[in-house]
């Protein structure tokens, strides 16, 4: 019979947690920041992936999702124990399937003419909302970077991650038949506005 282990420890009702490799660091800590928020990109990626129709997106983010666990597990680990540890890391033919990707997708789309509104239908919208998750992680691990030394794979792949995000974004507007929205700044009348 397999026994469930509880959810909760009470370890940290103190503010305070524990990465892998057992060091105890403030739920404040920048790290912590960091791999929190990739976390809550992969639960907007696995909501995506479930909005999604198309079973080549789907398939590939959830190769997203797998990479995105190997980043959390990387950023939650104390730097100076990891190089003794067995963490699952990044490679360079990761970014490049992002980049593969982008590049299919983008063939079948128009250029880009006017900058676009996030909006159409709801896995667009929900897709955008991915991107600027992506985008805040990705600024957490450069702020990380500055104060340690950081994996700049992770930087990269999730810089590559967001631009692959955003491309997506307008290839499911394309499949649904949704219309993407340019956005249209209004411009200040001249004459109106001298004194």
């Amino acid at each position: 019979m397999i026994m469930s282990q509880k959810i909760y420890t009470k370890t940290g009702d103190k503010g305070t947690t524990s990465l892998i490799g057992g060091t105890k660091v403030l739920k404040s800590d920048l790290r912590i920041e960091a791999y929190g928020t990739v976390d809550e990109l992969n639960s907007h990626v696995g909501l995506c992936r479930d909005l999604l129709t198309d079973e080549s997106s789907k398939k590939v983010l959830w190769e997203i999702q797998d990479r995105l666990f190997t980043i959390g597990s990387s950023l939650a680990c104390d730097p100076e124990k990891e190089p003794k540890m067995k963490i699952p890391d990044l490679k360079e033919d990761d970014v490049v399937f992002l980049e593969k990707e982008i590049d299919r997708m983008n063939e079948v789309l128009s250029e880009m003419k006017n900058f676009i509104l996030p909006g159409g239908h709801p896995a667009v919208s929900h897709l955008h909302i991915a991107r600027c998750v992506c985008r805040r992680a990705e600024r957490c691990c450069v702020r990380l970077q500055e104060n340690e030394k950081e994996d700049s794979m992770i930087i990269k792949y999730l810089n590559r991650l967001s631009d692959y995000l955003f491309v997506l974004a307008r290839y499911a507007s394309h499949l649904l038949g949704a219309e993407e929205i340019p956005w249209k700044p209004r411009v200040r009348d001249k004459i109106n506005n001298i004194n």
